[in-house]
């Protein structure tokens, strides 16, 4: 039974292995990410084939790969929101509240059209700051960068584009503040 068990995952891997790491490629940053989630969408499944029979192999795959696909996104989502409003602290229940509010475990309309409403803010307050703040900010965030990779792209110094990420990140926290209370005022 093991010999037949591994002779199923490893036609599995190669039936679907090259088009699956594909279809995860194109839908995160880079490459290094999509062999995690692919080695995760094989991790699962090597757990599941005793346990479990699947009809469809194939949909079953995409499936995973694109819940952990959603994972990771939401977990970026929520790093953002620590950096936004502080961090860690549990001492500070506007943030963990917000992050209940755009982050809930299951998704309806409502709480998709509070995150509409949050990114549409976001983007709004970037718009106001300083283009060198506004850029900073986006490499960094949104686009992984580091520092570093900044510095070198741009010729700055790595504390000049620190002190201007903190510029940004302290204005976004106030006017984001001002949204939370919109929000939950009613």
């Amino acid at each position: 039974m093991p010999e037949e068990r591994e002779s199923h995952i490893i036609s599995t891997i190669k039936a679907y292995g090259k088009n699956l790491l594909g279809f995860i490629r194109k839908r995160v940053k880079n490459d290094a990410d999509a062999e995690d989630i692919l080695q995760d969408v094989w991790y699962q499944f090597s757990n599941l084939v005793n346990s479990e029979p699947i009809e469809q192999t194939g949909a079953w795959l995409y499936k995973v790969a694109r819940n952990k696909i959603t994972d990771k996104h939401k977990k970026k989502s929520e790093t953002l929101l620590d950096d936004l409003f502080g961090g860690n602290d549990d001492s500070d229940d506007d943030t963990s509240s917000f992050k209940d509010l755009l982050m809930p475990e299951e998704s309806t309309p409502e709480t998709e059209y509070m995150r509409n409403i949050f990114w549409e803010q976001l983007f709004s307050a970037l718009d106001e700051l300083p283009e060198e703040q506004k850029q900073v900010f986006i490499w960094q965030e949104m686009e992984d960068m580091t520092f570093q990779e900044i510095s070198e792209l741009t010729g700055v110094n790595v504390n000049t584009l620190v002190s201007r990420k903190r510029y940004a990140v302290l204005h976004l926290r106030d006017r984001l503040q001002q949204l939370y209370k919109e929000i939950t005022q009613y």
